[in-house]
């Protein structure tokens, strides 16, 4: 009796245990009671009946990423092309979530697809490469849109690849090759161009620099050379200055000694003598002395006086 007591008490107690849940953090319980549905629990400890309710379906609340396979797709121009993209989604009802759709993660998989389409579909081939923002705007718009029933949020859309047949991508890679050497061109032509206007700048600057040293040189040898005649003009002019002050002088000298005309006369042949010692074959004689006779006399009476 008392082991029936005791698996009794076993059953009731797994029994109780089993009626309490803990729902974790970032996670919903959508609870149903006999077939219907009852709440949705959150985070916290919630208590059910035993039997009559059941946990239907366990959801996580967190963002979550979706890649999915690539995709077929045709351009505008009749190119076809592989795309696979990424999904960035979050469940915000979870009761919707629930019985909105049998399988949401198919359904959006199937869902994008058939956007991806519609909108690649209206673009060419080069709109296509170049437009990845456009296409994931489109596409983010157009999910979230169509999955609000199902209480999915569509946060974000990426292409992940954008795959262009190999034709395609040959000539893509023969355009791009193109490109990289156009601009290498260019490059080198306009380092080639400044590298001369550099050289011609330089050269032009030197050949200033030339004249101006000429310029200079030129100036300062004229000044030289004016200096030279300035300084030669005034040694002339001091001897000349000389000359006439010793002349003066003498004069002077000689007219405070009281000499006569005759002592001049007689001091000026002497200075023509000296003049004409061994230098000269010729003398000119002054119109003052009015004949060479009378000189000769004066000089022989001077002489008789001393």
């Amino acid at each position: 009796m008392s082991l029936i007591a005791i698996i009794i008490c076993v059953i009731v107690l797994i029994i109780v245990l089993s009626c309490i849940n803990v729902v974790p953090q970032a996670k919903a319980y959508v609870v149903e009671r006999l077939g219907g549905y009852q709440a949705t629990w959150g985070v916290g400890v919630h208590f059910k009946l035993p039997i009559i309710d059941r946990v239907a379906k366990r959801v996580i609340l967190k963002e979550q990423v979706v890649d999915f396979a690539p995709q077929p797709v045709i351009t505008a121009d009749n190119v076809t092309m592989r795309i696979d993209t990424v999904i960035f989604f979050q469940i915000t009802d979870p009761k919707l979530y629930a019985y909105g759709v049998e399988n949401p993660i198919l359904a959006i998989e199937n869902l994008t697809a058939t956007t991806l389409r519609n909108i690649i579909g209206d673009l060419e081939l080069d709109e296509t490469l170049t437009s990845r923002e456009t296409i994931n705007t489109k596409m983010r718009a157009s999910l979230d849109t169509a999955t609000d029933p199902w209480g999915i949020k569509v946060n974000r859309v990426e292409l992940k690849n954008i795959i262009p047949p190999a034709a395609i991508q040959e000539a893509m890679e023969k355009q791009m090759k193109a490109e990289r050497e156009k601009r290498e061109s260019i490059l080198r032509s306009q380092g080639e161009k400044e590298s001369a206007i550099l050289v011609a700048q330089g050269n032009k600057e030197a050949a200033i620099l030339d004249a101006e040293a000429d310029k200079q040189a030129a100036i300062l040898k004229a000044e030289a050379a004016k200096e030279a005649t300035i300084r030669e003009a005034e040694g002339r002019a001091q001897a000349i200055l000389a000359v006439q002050k010793a002349n003066a002088d003498g004069i002077r000298m000689l007219n405070e000694a009281g000499a006569t005309d005759k002592v001049i006369q007689l001091k000026s042949l002497e200075t023509f003598t000296k003049v004409a010692d061994g230098k000269a074959t010729k003398i000119i004689i002054p119109s003052e002395l009015q004949s060479l006779a009378g000189l000769v006399t004066s000089v022989k009476e001077i002489a008789k006086e001393d």
